[in-house]
């Protein structure tokens, strides 16, 4: 089981968030996000939103810190990713 975080550099609602993916299933995905404590409503599309003061515990739980476009990366090569522009299935 392999995810992965990028560091809290979007800011949004004031503060600055990281966003939290798996490379295998979002099954996987939610089961590693409810690990952690993040609720279901941070769930957006194909990843978690993960307030700052939370991403210590991501980690702490075994996500991988990674560049937010090696993030992207590993998402669209696992088929996950879920752009606006395309209908959830």
């Amino acid at each position: 089981m392999t995810l992965y975080i990028d560091p809290p550099t979007w800011p949004g609602h004031g503060r600055m968030w990281s966003h939290l993916v798996s490379d295998v299933s979002f099954e996987e995905l939610h089961a590693f996000a409810a690990s952690i404590g993040a609720p279901p409503r941070a769930f957006e599309r194909d990843h978690y939103d993960i307030p700052s003061d939370r991403y210590a515990d991501a980690v702490a739980g075994g996500a991988v810190e990674v560049g937010s476009k090696e993030l992207l990366r590993r998402l669209t090569d696992a088929g996950l990713r879920r752009p606006k522009s395309r209908p959830v299935s």
